[in-house]
Formats: structure tokens, C-alpha cells, sequence
């Protein structure tokens, strides 16, 4: 099991940029892929990025494609979560989370049934 902590949330305007944080314990970090994932009010929990044990391959959302980037430090235990051009539509609750599975070096899993650990998660708000 391991233990996710998010940071770096908050409220930005249209165009700004934020970077997310989140830092893992208990678990050997580095053999498992790592995704962020948001739910809006209202709405299922979505996809946004994810990124293999290695960095060797990404994965994201199509909407955040271009905007967005993920990132993982093994030697700090933590994942980052680069966001550009933010939009009104990116406003939500963002959770990073662990894989279940180590998988391989290009492994990005996308269903949230991938992942067995998860952050309380932080609130990104974009204002128009």
C-alpha cells in the first residue's frame, strides 16, 4: 500500500497555470506507473494523465493533450502535474494515484480499477 499526498491547488484565471504535486510513501515508488485523475461536481471521476514507472511513456486526456504535462521524480517519490492554457472546464477535484500492478516500462494505465491507491485529492478552480 502506499500513502499519496496532493499539494499545489488553487484558483487561477483562464490562461494561468498551476503544477500539482504529489508525493508517495510506503511502497517502492519507482515500479509503478502513476496517474492523475479529476471528478467536477456532478461528474464521474476522469482520466487526466498517466505516466509509466520509468517516464518512459505518458498518456493523457484528450482535452489536456498539449496542455498539460506529467512528470515523476523516483528519487523524490513524487509525481507533478504541469498545467497550462487552464480552462473553466479544467475546474475540479484532481487525485493522483498509484498502480495496482508494476507493469511495464511503457505501462499508462487509463480505468481508475488500475489503480489501488489514491490521494484525498486538491481543488483546482479556474475562473472565466
Amino acid at each position: 500500500q502506499v500513502q499519496l499526498v496532493e499539494s499545489g491547488g488553487g484558483l487561477v484565471q483562464a490562461g494561468g497555470s498551476l503544477r500539482l504535486s504529489c508525493a508517495a510513501s510506503g511502497r517502492t515508488f519507482s515500479r509503478y506507473p502513476m496517474g492523475w485523475f479529476r471528478q467536477a461536481p456532478g461528474k464521474v471521476r476522469d482520466f487526466v494523465a498517466a505516466i509509466s514507472r520509468n517516464s518512459g511513456s505518458t498518456d493523457y486526456l484528450d482535452s489536456v493533450q498539449g496542455r498539460f504535462i506529467i512528470s515523476r521524480d523516483n528519487a523524490k517519490n513524487t509525481v507533478y502535474l504541469q498545467m497550462n492554457s487552464l480552462k473553466p472546464e479544467d475546474t475540479a477535484v484532481y487525485y493522483c494515484a498509484a498502480g495496482s500492478i508494476q507493469g511495464g516500462n511503457y505501462y499508462t494505465p487509463r480505468a481508475a480499477n488500475e489503480y489501488g491507491d489514491w490521494g484525498q485529492g486538491t481543488q483546482v478552480t479556474v475562473s472565466s
